[in-house]
């Protein structure tokens, strides 16, 4: 594993796209609540992120991009998921995907370059659509593939350009892939699966692919059944928590201007109140941005420790919306204020994780050896 380091003309470049995030964040937080409440995709809100050049930061230099790091990453996430986590979360995977291309070089080349030619033009959105074991089989047809299966809650369906798909052959000896498929292909459906009580703009939809064609150059790594890419385990269980920093800080935000009003001081069972949600924060942050750069730096031992970081991160920020939520009396519970849509999408983000119990297997599994 290779140590990931900008050249100073990238850190320049992504120095720039960090200076606008604080206009994105306020357009976001200002459309929150209207997306959140209709359960509308927040389109506006991802062009305002693909205008910032906050879509593409990942994109490796060879492909012409800063080549964004991890801890970059987390930062970027966070902030946008305090102007509204919908936002930051249908944004991760496409930071993601253009960060494993960086490191792995998976998609062809042709194929790529016109995912950044979209990606110019206006926001080229992709996620891998993953399930374990797979729920789409790949069916060989003359030299190309075709695609059936149903993989639930995606965000973001609607709007994918792309989906990278995990599939499995049906050949005598299956073998597991990501299958590149645009998303306005024939045989793709997109079919209202759950719904969450939040991050509802997150549009959490099931992809039916129904004898979808791909075509041999646009199925990549396959190989027998293997364990997972810890590297790209680790990004992504560190960006989700990262999303829901977003929410514990914006919680906090609303709850601190709210108890301050007409007190500048705070009465000091408040102030108590705030340091420990504060501490909790703080925690939680450091260990996000701690393992990030660590990850950054080629240090094996935090790829190993993500998952029960995002664990840890869901716990806290559930914890910390809830005690907002007391907090602030009858208040915290009204439609009129933000503060119950934080604490739905904190419940909502354990959708988006690796289940815990799972977690704490895999941990208590290390231990003993």
């Amino acid at each position: 594993m290779t140590r990931t380091v900008p050249s100073p003309d990238a850190r320049a470049a992504i120095a720039d796209a960090l200076a606008r995030l604080p206009r994105v964040v306020d357009l976001l937080a200002a459309r929150a609540e209207e997306h959140d409440r209709d359960g509308t995709f927040p389109y506006q809100g991802i062009e305002a992120v693909h205008e910032a050049g906050l879509l593409t930061l990942t994109v490796g230099p060879r492909h012409g991009g800063p080549g964004a790091t991890l801890a970059d990453t987390v930062q970027v996430l966070a902030r946008l998921g305090r102007g509204d986590a919908s936002v930051a979360l249908l944004t991760a995977p496409t930071l993601l995907l253009h960060a494993e291309q960086a490191r792995t070089g998976a998609w062809p080349a042709g194929l790529y370059r016109r995912l950044l030619t979209e990606s110019r033009r206006g926001p080229a959105l992709v996620d891998t659509l993953r399930a374990d074991p797979p729920a789409v089989t790949a069916h060989r047809d003359g030299e190309g593939w075709l695609l059936s299966g149903r993989q639930a809650d995606c965000p973001g369906a609607e709007a994918l350009a792309w989906m990278a798909v995990r599939a499995r052959t049906d050949e005598p000896q299956p073998r597991v892939g990501l299958f590149l498929v645009r998303g306005d292909s024939a045989g793709v459906e997109i079919d209202p699966g759950s719904e969450l009580i939040g991050l509802r703009a997150c549009a959490l939809h099931d992809v039916v692919l129904d004898r979808v064609r791909v075509n041999p150059e646009a199925a990549v790594r396959l190989a027998p059944p293997s364990g997972p890419d810890r590297t790209a385990e680790a990004w992504r269980e560190l960006a989700l928590a990262a999303v829901l920093l977003g929410v514990g800080r914006a919680a906090q935000d609303w709850l601190v201007r709210r108890l301050g009003r007409g007190a500048p001081a705070g009465a000091p069972c408040h102030r108590a109140a705030l340091g420990e949600l504060e501490c909790s924060l703080i925690g939680a942050e450091e260990l996000v941005h701690g393992l990030a750069a660590r990850v950054d730096r080629g240090d094996p031992a935090a790829l190993e420790r993500t998952g029960a970081a995002g664990l840890l991160v869901n716990r806290t920020v559930t914890a910390v919306a809830r005690e907002a939520v007391v907090l602030a009396g009858q208040d915290g519970l009204s439609r009129r204020h933000p503060l119950e849509r934080h604490l739905r999408d904190a419940l909502s983000g354990r959708a988006h994780f690796t289940a815990e119990d799972r977690v704490l297997d895999a941990v208590g599994r290390s231990l003993l050896g």
